[in-house]
């Protein structure tokens, strides 16, 4: 025997005991004070203001409540907010494929520029972008002159709405897209080159199965922005009824006529709007953490 063996016999045991209790414990009331404070805080933020505008909305009566949200100019708001919505979508969807492609597949001189200027929307208050677009195309804006000549009408008509309301909403289907395409690689899309397929057929049968879920929650997140967009709108539509009025913009002239109860009616319309948005948002969400089933 071997003096190593034998300093190993002499060396203590040493039992290891593993434990399946947590390193620390909470009492018990500092758990269901927590609980207390985030459910109480949830309800006075959110569920008593949305509480309020549907209990105000159908107080007047049924009868009421549909002819506030028929009538024409809320009608003429309705139908404005959806075209505005209808154009200014898919114009950031196909921005937002074509950048967060660019961005995560190359590296080029201004790309960091890029993404900087795709998240200027966050950072720059509605209300400043719509006087950006004033400026640019009112009558006295750099190109106010060439539109008078040419008869082309963008500030306080739809055009200047579509693009105030688009440019809010750039950032949403890009920032949905670019980490699921970097985390994806390029591997796979590269493949499919070589096996012989073409662009298009790469992008439909490659790419875009692979961001179909993130592209999803970034359109709905992108309509719903479009939908409620109130600041930017504001100051190039001028506040024409019946012809620039949005919803958003028609809820704010019906409330400052004290007609309360019509303003809570057609809020009500764009709260639905917000619980169904959520309840999308959910359904996304649990299908896009469940596992891609092989055929």
């Amino acid at each position: 025997m071997t003096a190593s063996s034998i300093a190993l016999d002499k060396a203590p045991q040493v039992t290891v005991v593993v434990s399946h209790q947590p390193v620390t414990r909470e009492p018990v009331w500092v758990k269901w004070l927590l609980i207390t404070v985030g459910l109480g805080w949830f309800a006075a933020l959110l569920l008593l203001p949305l509480a309020t505008v549907f209990i105000q909305a159908l107080t007047p009566g049924l009868a009421f409540f549909w002819h506030a949200i028929s009538e024409p100019d809320a009608l003429s708001a309705l139908g404005l907010t959806a075209l505005v919505t209808l154009c200014s979508v898919p114009l950031n969807v196909l921005f937002g494929l074509a950048a967060a492609w660019a961005i995560a597949r190359f590296r080029f001189p201004g790309r960091q520029l890029l993404i900087t200027i795709i998240d200027l929307p966050f950072s720059v208050s509605p209300v400043i972008a719509g006087l950006m677009f004033v400026l640019m195309f009112g009558s006295r804006g750099w190109f106010g002159d060439w539109l008078s000549e040419h008869d082309i009408k963008i500030i306080f008509a739809t055009p200047g709405i579509i693009l105030a309301t688009t440019f809010i909403t750039v950032p949403f289907v890009v920032r949905e897209l670019l980490p699921q395409m970097e985390a994806r690689g390029p591997e796979e899309e590269e493949a499919a080159i070589m096996l012989g397929a073409s662009g298009l057929q790469m992008f439909w049968r490659v790419t875009l199965p692979g961001i179909r879920w993130s592209l999803m929650y970034g359109v709905l997140l992108c309509t719903a922005r479009a939908v409620g967009e109130f600041g930017a709108v504001s100051v190039v539509s001028g506040h024409i009824r019946g012809q620039t009025n949005t919803l958003p913009l028609h809820i704010e002239i019906l409330y400052n006529e004290y007609q309360t109860g019509a303003a809570f009616a057609v809020a009500s319309l764009l709260a639905l709007f917000g619980i169904f948005t959520l309840l999308g948002e959910t359904l996304l969400a649990r299908l896009r953490g469940q596992p891609t089933k092989s055929h």
